[in-house]
Parts: C-alpha cells; structure tokens; sequence
C-alpha cells in the first residue's frame, strides 16, 4: 500500500492513524500541497480534484480521507474501529458527519490566524494562500466551535466516547483538528469543557496519535 500526503497533512493524518491502530504499514509518498505538488498533472490522475490524500491498495486507488479511513477498517485485520451495534455505527457516522459540518471548517479559520500559517506564509506558496482571518471572523469560529463543544461535552458526561464506549473512526475523523486548534492557541476551547479535556486526554495519548500526529513546524516539512 502507498498513501500519497505528507505527515503533518490533518487528512493524511486520519489515514495514518488508521493504519497505525490495525497494526499496518504502508509507504507514504510525499506530495506537498504548499509546493503544488497536488495540483500536478501527474497526482491528479490519482486524485482529480488534486488534493491529498489518496490511497493506493494494488493498484486500486482512493480519495477523500474518510472514504479512506472506512475502506482501510474494513480491509485491514486488526481491531475495528466500526462499532458492531447498529445504533453505536449510527453515532459514529453522526460525529464524523458533525466534524465535516461544524467543526473542521471553523478550526482552519483559527488556524489561518496562528503560528502554523505564519510558517506556511514563509513558503513558495505564500501567494495561494488565503489572507488571515479578521476578528470578526475568528471570533465567529470561536462561537461556532463553543456551540459544537458544548454538545460533545454534554455527551461525554455519559460515556467515554463519541459513539459509546470504544473509540472509532469518529475520533479519529476529530483528532488532527482538534491537533491543529491547539497548535493555533484555541486549545482553551477543549480544555475548559472538563468532559472534553478528559476524552482528548484518552485520545490523544494513544500510542498511534503520539507517533502519527505530527504538527507542521518548519517551512523545510511542508
């Protein structure tokens, strides 16, 4: 198997943590994004769109990361990461579905304000790059953030988990955002909800996040 990405890609990042929870190993092609390496002619023929990242299993291509994370649990032996009670699969479908909807999105504008855009805005790329955003608009993720933490802490007061008790797919869908929010300073969102502190403290700490997940931290990674 081969993932094209790059180790502090929050995509390739669920792809990665996937494959380290089954036990597998795959080779990790590099395509950088800041340098246009996505957007070549050579990586849209695997991914059209010219994002990462995309998997490639003998031959079979796949994009779009939680495409890739569902097809790698069901692919792969090991442990699932797919509750087998139908209403736990329902909850891990919603939360990976609330990420996508309300969370990712206000975390990369947090993102495009801190430390991790002021490297990448020291790189070749620096005129693809969206501006940083201005307080209102940050201030507006913030809230949207609240809003969805809030409902994740009242869930978690019940159980340890998003769907129930076993981590899923649905953290791993959460954590390279979560990752990111706190390398941009908005780790006070996570740390104030005591419910969600304690479940990023799990999650964060197991032995695949610790080696996959990598923050960028030099213009020489991207």
């Amino acid at each position: 198997m081969k993932v094209y990405g790059t180790d502090t890609s929050a995509c390739t990042h669920k792809v990665l943590t996937v494959l380290e929870e089954k036990g597998h190993q795959a080779e990790l092609v590099f395509v950088s994004v800041i340098r246009g390496h996505d957007k070549s002619p050579e990586h849209r023929k695997r991914q059209p769109f010219g994002e990462i990242p995309v998997l490639e299993d003998d031959g079979f291509l796949i994009y779009e990361s939680r495409a890739i994370m569902r097809y790698l649990d069901r692919r792969l032996p090991g442990p699932s990461l797919t509750p087998s009670d139908i209403r736990a699969y329902g909850l891990m479908e919603q939360w990976i579905s609330v990420e996508q909807s309300y969370v990712s999105g206000p975390v990369w504008t947090l993102v495009r304000g801190g430390p991790v855009y002021e490297i990448i805005r020291r790189s070749p790329a620096v005129d693809l790059l969206p501006p940083p955003p201005n307080e209102a608009e940050a201030a507006q993720a913030r809230g949207e953030l609240a809003r969805a933490f809030d409902i994740v802490e009242r869930t978690l007061a019940a159980q340890e988990y998003l769907a129930g008790d076993a981590f899923s797919l649905a953290e791993i869908s959460w954590m390279p955002y979560l990752q990111y929010l706190f390398a941009s300073h908005g780790g006070h969102l996570v740390t104030e909800r005591p419910n969600m502190a304690a479940w990023w403290q799990r999650i964060s700490t197991r032995r695949s996040w610790i080696k996959v997940g990598k923050v960028l931290d030099s213009v020489e990674n991207t």
